[in-house]
């Protein structure tokens, strides 16, 4: 059992068979009617089959290989066989699932233990493709570099802890965490630029770039070869945008970062919005190219919707990258760049940002990696140094690195009521919950409740990245374990929290709203209106119950509607009970964001609870 023969041929186990018969020579033609399902095996009656002239008769003379009798004192199976609890049918049918066996630490030490390089069984029967969430990296690459947030799957897988000491368990990283968001136009370039930062911080390998450059010409797309790195399923690579929200992590002497690569297309922008709700700050991608700026921010481009949405969404700090810089069409031009950022600025400053405070603005080259981690050259660019020398758009620092390690995140409580809201959660050796800690800090062993349903669970481990550690503070994405609910328990949009400390739960609040783009043919709003409501994790249809006052140069004038670019105060009705808190009591659960057939009409904040 423990060792198989090098020359073995493939074994298909027929599960409708009745009897057996000897295996078919490898000469012989079958047919396969290709209409048939492709998950059900036929019954080949041997007789049935012709042999072509060329090919010799079976010889019925030869001897034929009998399966090898169980070695009792196998170390596998006897391990199996203990884990099974003497049931042999149930231990064979373990052994033909290595996956699932593997799971048991007593057999991935026996395995581990009787390896012998080229003979390894678990390694040989590995599939070359990982599954369809992580990126296809090859061996030489960290397997965490790049993981896909899909909202039916799961977001990251868990180490083996069954060996582990609580007593060994790490603090977490004194190091300030920062969530990135990049956000922009499609096709700016923020892909690339993700992709040029794991590589230049060596998460990447240079066999694996040169594998992603061959796959790129083949499709006549030699530049996309850096996005390749986060743009992992076929569907983004072929179409060369952007689906899910792509997550990777690195880390610089001063702060660790996650990057969140949100999609572009405007057709995305609810995953988008799902990906900025966790960010700290935002990194807006401006393509320099002739033509390119021009198309992502006029109206319907997704740079003006992207970078409101940051601001609604609680981004506190804006980066602003001036992107491809080293196009032929702007060759490092200083007026190109003085011309861009002269254009975004009025708009910034319209969507609530304060541009000398929360606001850089920097060029750079996401494909040759210039201003990314080493400064442009003076050859390039010789009016740089002298731009950032003198503090220009409120820029100090040479590089994109250096500006974001200079950044400094506010607001951050760990003294607070504990809330983190579910952003996925699915089965692994028992419920993982994977969410951003808001406000206070998780302990583990601590007993939390699961909100709206009150449900009462106990934390059993918790992860940040691939590190299991004793507790979790304010901005940190954590994996938490859970042995005593269910997946069913917990949905997306949940939000734990402490027993003495329970978030509310209300079907009914009061907002206050600013009406930023309302459809053509709906140009109104008022009493009756249906809209998609974003907040925190949650996205949920809501309707306009009463619309309390407009609000007009500071004064409050009770009307039957609203038109756009006015603010309003306004009741929603929500069909559930759902998890929010007002925005002045804890901002994360407070900040709202209404959508209406793919645009989004208004952005705002919760001002009351509606009993």
């Amino acid at each position: 059992m423990s060792q198989l023969k090098a020359n073995a041929k493939e074994f298909v186990f027929n599960t409708s068979a009745s009897e057996w018969t000897p295996p078919i020579s490898s000469n012989a033609t079958i047919i396969n009617d290709s209409s048939a399902d492709n998950n059900t095996v036929e019954s080949i009656n041997i007789n049935d089959i012709s042999l072509n002239e060329s090919q010799e008769p079976i010889n019925n003379n030869e001897p034929i290989d009998e399966e090898e009798p169980i070695d009792e004192n196998d170390p596998l199976w006897k391990a199996t066989l203990t884990l099974t609890k003497g049931d042999r049918e149930a231990a064979l049918k373990l052994l033909e699932d290595p996956d699932s066996l593997l799971q048991y630490p007593e057999i991935k030490a026996i395995m581990e233990s009787t390896s012998s390089g080229d003979d390894d069984w678990e390694t040989t029967a590995q599939p070359p493709e990982v599954i369809e969430s992580v990126a296809a990296i090859p061996e030489s690459v960290n397997n965490d570099v790049v993981v896909k947030v899909k909202q039916s799957s799961s977001a990251a897988t868990l180490p083996d802890d069954s060996t582990e000491d609580d007593t060994a368990l790490q603090d977490s990283d004194p190091r300030q965490h920062l969530n990135l968001v990049f956000i922009g136009h499609v096709d700016a370039g923020k892909s690339t630029l993700s992709g040029s930062i794991l590589y230049i911080m060596g998460q990447v390998d240079a066999r694996t770039i040169e594998r992603y450059e061959r796959e790129a010409k083949q499709r006549n797309r030699e530049s996309w070869f850096l996005a390749f790195i986060m743009d992992t399923s076929e569907e983004e690579r072929s179409k060369g945008i952007t689906v899910e929200v792509g997550r990777a992590h690195f880390e610089t002497e001063t702060n660790r970062y996650t990057i969140l690569d949100a999609p572009g297309h405007k057709n995305y922008v609810p995953n988008m919005i799902a990906g900025a709700a966790q960010a700290d700050v935002g990194i807006l991608v401006i393509s320099a190219r002739k033509g390119e700026f021009e198309t992502g921010f006029e109206k319907g481009g997704q740079t003006r919707e992207h970078a409101m949405l940051a601001k609604t969404l609680g981004v506190q700090h804006l980066v602003v990258v001036i992107n491809k810089m080293d196009d032929p069409t702007v060759n490092w031009e200083q007026a190109r760049y003085e011309e861009c950022v002269g254009k975004l600025k009025p708009y910034l400053k319209q969507c609530g940002y304060v541009i000398k405070k929360d606001v850089k603005f920097l060029p750079l080259s996401g494909i040759a990696g210039d201003n990314v981690l080493r400064e442009v050259s003076a050859d390039k660019c010789p009016w740089w140094k002298n731009l950032y020398s003198t503090g220009a758009h409120n820029t100090t620092t040479p590089t994109l690195f250096s500006c974001l390690d200079s950044l400094v995140i506010s607001g951050r409580n760990p003294n607070g009521p504990l809330r983190i809201p579910c952003l996925d959660r699915y089965f692994e050796r028992g419920t993982v919950v994977l969410g951003k800690v808001e406000s206070g800090t998780l302990k583990m062993d601590e007993e939390i409740v699961i909100a709206p349903t009150r449900k009462k669970a106990k934390v059993d481990a918790i992860y940040i990245k691939d590190t299991k550690v004793r507790s979790a503070k304010p901005g940190e994405n954590v994996l938490i374990k859970f042995s005593t609910i269910n997946v069913e328990d917990i949905q997306k949009g949940f939000v734990l929290c402490t027993p003495t400390s329970l978030c509310p739960a209300v079907k009914e609040i009061e907002v206050h709203l600013a009406l930023i783009d309302l459809l053509e043919h709906r140009p109104i709003f008022s009493p009756g209106y249906e809209a998609v409501m974003h907040i925190h994790t949650v996205e949920i249809e809501v309707t306009c119950t009463a619309l309390l006052y407009i609000i007009d140069k500071g004064r409050q004038i009770r009307r039957p509607f609203g038109r756009q670019g006015q603010q309003c105060v306004a009741r929603l009705k929500l069909p559930l009970s759902t998890c929010l808190e007002p925005f002045d009591k804890m901002p994360a659960l407070g900040r709202i964001t209404l959508r209406d057939e793919g645009t989004t009409i208004a952005i705002g904040k919760v001002v009351r609870l509606v009993a």
